[in-house]
């Protein structure tokens, strides 16, 4: 008797700070269009890079002017094929992007997660765009970490600019520790993979390249990550956790990818020209894998 073959698993691709460079977003479209994934996570800092906060007006196109179209005529080529596109922001992008998100959500394009909850299939997925203070001006996802304590060096979350308006109270007083808390819940995370866009701290992916750098005759922590990422994921064990952020962490460290209790840990930000895509399963996240494109 004939046995059928087993199915092919589709994987999840993920990507992470293409910061609008089109090469970078062409080669992810034309690997999808090619492999078609199940699902594809975008770990934020997705539309042109912002210099400063004076120049914020000027990028203001890019998701409906050049991605939209571009995710039209994909879904239109891959028809039921088309993957679902599970996104957030990153730190450089203007909070005033989450129009055109919720737009492209509308049609179905894709899916904006920050701070929700969806299903893959049977797998949990979360998203949470906060980062910890940073030495940038835009401060529209920046929570303070685990306290009201900054770095030096970093400008605290209520000072800065911001594109979106936000009670003071909240800029003081909510800290991603909190934001996680309310995310999840109570929920069991065993299955569930979680979007960051900051990595968790100190571990291969939130190594910045601070050495010997000091502020005021303070030496700068060469790991830059969110102290409160770590321990939830410590807290809770979620099967994956992805980010990106810290671009020049996998050159520094020679890692892509590490470990927090029980959950694998991928990144997808890279500080060369090529695209970093990250290949994984959620069942399997050992089988991994990440090509520069």
């Amino acid at each position: 008797m004939a046995i059928d073959p087993k199915p092919t698993v589709r994987p999840y691709f993920f990507a992470s700070d293409l910061h609008g460079r089109l090469p970078r977003w062409q080669s992810l479209l034309q690997r999808i269009e090619a492999e078609s994934p199940a699902a594809v996570f975008l770990g934020g800092d997705l539309c042109p890079h912002v210099m400063s906060a004076t120049n914020l007006d000027h990028e203001h196109g890019f998701l409906m002017g050049w991605l939209g179209p571009q995710l039209r005529a994909l879904r239109q080529t891959m028809g039921d094929s088309y993957p679902r596109i599970l996104t957030i922001l990153g730190n450089d992008d203007p909070a005033f992007f989450v129009d055109d998100l919720e737009d492209l959500q509308a049609e179905g394009l894709l899916e904006h997660i920050h701070m929700r909850r969806t299903m893959l299939s049977d797998v949990p997925v979360y998203g949470c765009a906060w980062v910890p203070p940073s030495p940038f001006q835009l401060k529209d996802w920046e929570r303070y970490d685990v306290g009201r304590g900054v770095d030096p060096g970093c400008v605290p979350p209520e000072e800065g600019r911001r594109t979106t308006d936000v009670d003071d109270r909240v800029l003081r007083n909510t800290t991603i520790t909190s934001e996680l808390e309310a995310l999840v819940g109570d929920a069991d995370l065993t299955d569930a993979v979680v979007l960051f866009h900051a990595p968790p701290y100190r571990t291969a992916l939130d190594r910045a390249a601070l050495d010997g750098q000091m502020v005021e005759h303070v030496p700068l922590d060469v790991h830059i990550g969110s102290i409160a990422i770590r321990r939830f994921l410590e807290a809770h064990g979620p099967a994956v956790a992805l980010c990106g952020h810290v671009h020049e962490s996998a050159r520094l460290t020679g890692q892509w990818r590490d470990s927090v209790g029980d959950t694998a840990v991928f990144g997808a930000a890279h500080d060369g020209p090529e695209l970093a895509l990250v290949r994984f399963e959620a069942r399997d996240p050992g089988r991994a894998t990440r090509e520069l494109i």
